[in-house]
């Protein structure tokens, strides 16, 4: 395992999000890596901080006899109802804030997600990085996931279409396994992840082109996919419709 392998699954190893296996890998790693230790001992320290930490902050008196101040004191009625303006109003405000708040760390998140399956797609074209099962039968490759990651990823044969099937990996997104089917068109290389709780849900296939790369996501019965290619725009989303289309007459013979 690599550093930039480890960084990426520290979170998930403090939040007990990974499985057995992939937390003793992690920690194994970061016990031989002065960097990667130090890093978790900052992560863990950080949690423990906000967790034993009193992060209330009250109003001072103050602010109470200075609005007092500020409204008659004939209109006692009229302040509370002023005062629970004011409460109304905050509330609100504050609502409109976390809505933008989550608007933002959504889409960050999201930038991010598309960044490390670009970062997975080239460290797969590295020598043997390729595949964990090489096969162009669907027949070898869907059964390989069994048992090494929780969910079940469509295997489609579109050698016919143009897009000759690989083989299949495993691969870290988000700190999360996420199964990859590996496709190849002529000399270009289509990595398509398969992913359960990782990414935004789509009502529709979405194109985007990040860091030179092509992107392709949809969602379909729950599972997200997100292809990654240097092939065109035109060839990429070609790809994912005869996906899709193979994937529902599999679903329905």
């Amino acid at each position: 395992m690599t550093c930039d392998e480890a960084e990426v699954m520290l979170h998930a190893l403090i939040d007990d999000e990974l499985d057995a296996g992939h937390a003793r890998e992690v920690e194994t790693h970061a016990a031989g890596c002065a960097r990667c230790a130090a890093q978790l001992a900052s992560y863990r320290d950080l949690r423990q901080a906000l967790r034993g930490g009193n992060l209330r902050h009250m109003a001072p008196a103050s602010l109470r006899r200075s609005i007092d101040r500020a409204v008659p004191s004939t209109a006692a009625t009229d302040r509370r109802t002023l005062l629970k303006g004011f409460a109304l109003g905050g509330l609100l405000s504050a609502a409109a804030a976390a809505s933008v708040m989550l608007v933002v760390v959504r889409e960050d998140r999201d930038q991010r997600i598309l960044s490390e399956a670009i970062s997975a797609h080239l460290r797969s074209l590295q020598a043997d990085h390729l595949t964990d099962v090489l096969s162009t039968d669907q027949h070898t490759v869907k059964p390989w996931f069994n048992g090494r990651i929780d969910l079940a990823p469509p295997v489609i044969d579109l050698a016919g279409q143009g897009f000759t099937l690989i083989g299949g990996r495993l691969d870290f997104i988000d700190g999360k396994s996420v199964a990859v089917i590996v496709y190849r068109r002529r000399v270009h290389v289509i990595n398509l992840f398969v992913t359960q709780g990782v990414g935004m849900s789509l009502p529709g296939p979405k194109m985007e082109t990040v860091q030179g790369f092509n992107i392709r996501r949809w969602t379909d019965q729950g599972l997200n996919m997100l292809a990654v290619s240097d092939i065109n725009r035109e060839e990429l989303d070609e790809f994912g419709n005869k996906f899709e289309e193979a994937a529902r007459a599999a679903r329905a013979s």
